[in-house]
């Protein structure tokens, strides 16, 4: 409420109904509304008998919306109008109190998206010194940023970042072991003998595409998808064969037996 709408008030004897809904910002039914439910009555009298706010009317009214505005309902707000000055303490203290509350929650909601929007952008909330120390010397910090650029505009890499602005360095750091001990447990078949299609190879695959569920959900028809970069991409290839020389081909085949034995036919697979 402006120092020119109390004037007005003061000086024409009261506003109408419109005028005090168009200096206060609200509807004519609200104030109608409160009229009827005894808020907020207007007080004085036109010459022709029209009712009329009067400034004392104006500054209850503008009580009423710092109050709305705090979130109080509509018979709250009567109560503290209505109650002597010693009487409001209490529950204004209360309302401060769920204000802050309300702040504290929504500052924590902030931090999220801007984890979410950092996570969006970069690929992964750790430093490169923390990505080496946690995923190992091999590791290329680089990478994170080829896969944003190749993978930045899919509802995967959005997946990803939501959940990756979650995760902690404890969290990557498990990530990161759960990968070493499946390549392990990977170059060991590999090493044996084991055939594609057998169970074990299909509990392999199966690990390896739980694994995924760090960064997004994966079918077993992305899964196939996969299998294929692996051998097609060199970087791939050159980072599992060097775990165990023919890995790469041989994590493909093991992927397709086992989305085979799933109903999912590899020929046909795509990123869904």
């Amino acid at each position: 409420m402006t120092d020119a709408a109390m004037d007005d008030a003061a000086g024409l004897g009261g506003l109408t109904v419109g005028a005090a809904a168009s200096h206060l910002g609200v509807t004519v039914r609200t104030l109608h509304h409160w009229d009827r439910i005894g808020l907020v009555r207007p007080s004085a009298r036109s010459g022709g008998g029209y009712r009329l706010y009067s400034a004392a009317d104006l500054a209850r009214l503008h009580r009423v919306l710092i109050y709305r505005e705090l979130g109080l309902s509509l018979d709250d707000i009567g109560e503290l109008l209505d109650a002597p000055a010693a009487d409001m303490t209490v529950p204004l203290e209360h309302q401060r109190a769920q204000l802050v509350e309300r702040i504290s929650r929504l500052q924590a909601m902030v931090g999220a998206v801007d984890r979410m929007i950092e996570a969006a952008r970069t690929g992964i909330l750790l430093s490169a010194e923390e990505q080496i120390a946690i995923f190992g010397e091999r590791w290329k910090p680089s990478l994170t940023e080829v896969a944003r650029e190749r993978w930045g505009d899919t509802a995967q890499w959005a997946q990803y970042a939501e959940r990756a602005a979650r995760m902690t360095p404890e969290d990557w750091q498990r990530v990161a072991d759960n990968v070493r001990t499946l390549e392990q447990d990977l170059a060991a078949a590999k090493r044996a003998g084991v055939r594609p299609g057998s169970a074990v190879a299909d509990a392999l695959a199966e690990r390896h595409r739980a694994s995924m569920d760090a960064y997004f959900d994966c079918t077993l028809s992305m899964q196939v998808c996969l299998g294929r970069k692996y051998v097609a991409d060199p970087g791939f290839s050159a980072y599992y064969d060097a775990i165990e020389p023919g890995l790469t081909v041989w994590l493909r085949d093991v992927i397709d037996a086992h989305a085979r034995h799933r109903g999912v036919d590899p020929d046909a697979a795509t990123w869904v």
